[in-house]
């Protein structure tokens, strides 16, 4: 199996599969392949947790199929783009060492790979799309090929070394980190500080990948060329409600 990534500001991953080869990826990753790929689309009960960790996935926004691709009778070709402007990374994954992703990060990975949720919280209503804040899990033994959104910037952590983070910047990193949502300290600065209401603690050994971009942030600069009207609406709803839910659920 040969791959390469090209583009720089929206990179394509391609693979030519030989027979024998397989790449997985979640419903809907697709972006072209040849004649000779064949496609098999199934619900993923890998990954740990059973059923009941695959209805986490979805209930988190991921999907509840994945699909196999691999060339019958002659080699093929198969493609994956990323949907913002961003950057593709392998990871090399094993038994004892996963990664933790933002997200919209799985783009695609060798058949080994397990997707699973790692962690889950909710932050209010009108936060991170009302979803809340969640992070999937990348085990088992192969390459997986994430997606992040904007500039890549890595920083590797020393044991006990902690660094605080904008949930949204939070791009992937190794199992294990240390991670944990903290609430920025003051109603003042909750409420009037421009910099949200969470940060997230990531405490080191291991490496960390930040993203520069943000999908909710990339979101709110693109509402404000909505309608005016439609916009201020939804950003009354989703902000305020979740500056108020999130202040209230603290305080339980």
């Amino acid at each position: 199996m040969q791959h390469r990534i090209t583009g720089t500001t929206m990179p394509v991953l391609e693979f030519l599969l030989e027979p024998g080869d397989c790449v997985i990826s979640e419903a809907g990753e697709l972006s072209w392949m040849s004649s000779s790929i064949q496609m098999t689309t199934h619900t993923q009960f890998g990954g740990g947790g059973g059923l009941f960790g695959i209805l986490k996935r979805v209930a988190g926004g991921g999907s509840l199929f994945m699909t196999e691709y691999r060339p019958i009778g002659a080699p093929g070709e198969i493609a994956f783009a990323t949907r913002v402007p961003g950057h593709i990374l392998p990871i090399e994954v094993q038994p004892g060492y996963d990664y933790m992703i933002h997200r919209h990060g799985f783009l695609c990975a060798t058949p080994q790979i397990q997707i699973s949720v790692g962690f889950q919280q909710s932050l209010g209503a009108g936060i991170f799309g009302g979803d809340g804040f969640l992070l999937q899990k990348v085990s088992g033994q192969g390459i997986a090929w994430i997606e992040l959104s904007g500039e890549t910037v890595v920083r590797d952590l020393r044991p006990g070394e902690t660094l605080r983070v904008h949930p949204g910047h939070v791009g992937a990193f190794q199992a294990s980190v240390g991670f944990q949502i903290t609430t920025v300290p003051g109603i003042k600065n909750m409420i009037f500080g421009g910099d949200g209401i969470f940060l997230a603690a990531l405490t080191g050994p291991g490496r960390v990948w930040l993203q520069t971009l943000p999908i909710a942030r990339l979101a709110h600069k693109i509402m404000e060329y909505m309608p005016r009207e439609q916009a201020r609406q939804t950003t009354e709803a989703g902000v305020v409600g979740g500056i108020v839910g999130s202040i209230l659920d603290g305080m339980r």
